[in-house]
């Protein structure tokens, strides 16, 4: 039985975000829009000022974001992040792990969307690449993502929109077993973690809190070029 789970409360993942300060072909400074297709994603607001762009079905929408600002949104929720000014966030994700194994697709024109090695020719960021040339692929896929977007916005009727979710679900379909697994070593396990406490505390057992631990630890990697911003990440989200 699983009594206790390592990882962040919850099973989610933390990351700091400095948001890009790129300028984009209509004037707007941030980064790349894309999607979720199975995490909720939450930013908590700690610096700075800008905005969030969203479309979903439900039509186009602006979310300020000043600092104390916590904004957060479902899957199927294409986001951009706009930097009006030293935009800074702490971003938590559902599933902690999904979105590193590809949970997030870019909002690319449909002829980069066909198969997965056309897409990941065209977002894949070499990590032992200069750093210049990391920023050159990140900037240049963020304009590609933002080219698809304006059509998107732009569509006349939900087609578009629908179609560009049956893409990407196509583009991750054959990983989804890989983040089944991820699930269920995630926030599965912390889900099933606190079932268990609650069953032993009806039982009057106790004994989970005689095994409390405190634990703490510094990001894994700074300054990751990722598709929002610089990021922060921590292993243990």
């Amino acid at each position: 039985m699983v009594t206790s789970y390592e990882g962040l409360p919850g099973g989610v993942a933390v990351s700091q975000l400095c948001v890009y300060d790129w300028p984009a072909a209509d004037g707007l400074h941030g980064g790349t829009p894309h999607l979720h297709l199975t995490c909720s994603e939450a930013y908590v607001v700690t610096g700075g000022r800008g905005a969030v762009q969203t479309l979903t079905t439900a039509g186009y929408e602006v979310t300020p974001l000043v600092p104390g600002t916590v904004a957060r949104f479902t899957p199927g929720t294409i986001h951009r992040l706009v930097n009006e000014g030293g935009l800074r966030i702490t971003v938590l994700m559902q599933n902690g792990g999904l979105p590193e194994a590809g949970d997030a697709v870019l909002t690319l024109p449909p002829e980069y969307l066909t198969d997965p090695g056309t897409y990941a020719a065209a977002t894949t960021i070499p990590a032992d690449a200069p750093e210049a040339e990391r920023e050159r692929i990140a900037r240049a896929r963020r304009d590609l993502a933002l080219e698809g977007y304006r059509r998107l916005r732009q569509a006349d009727g939900p087609e578009a929109l629908a179609a560009f979710h049956r893409a990407a679900a196509a583009l991750v379909r054959p990983r989804l077993a890989e983040w089944r697994e991820r699930w269920r070593a995630g926030a599965a396990a912390a889900a099933a973690a606190t079932e268990e406490q609650l069953d032993r505390l009806e039982r009057g057992d106790l004994s989970h809190l005689a095994d409390a631990v405190v634990r703490s630890e510094q990001p894994s990697e700074c300054g990751k070029f990722g598709m929002c911003g610089r990021l922060d990440v921590y292993r243990g989200g």
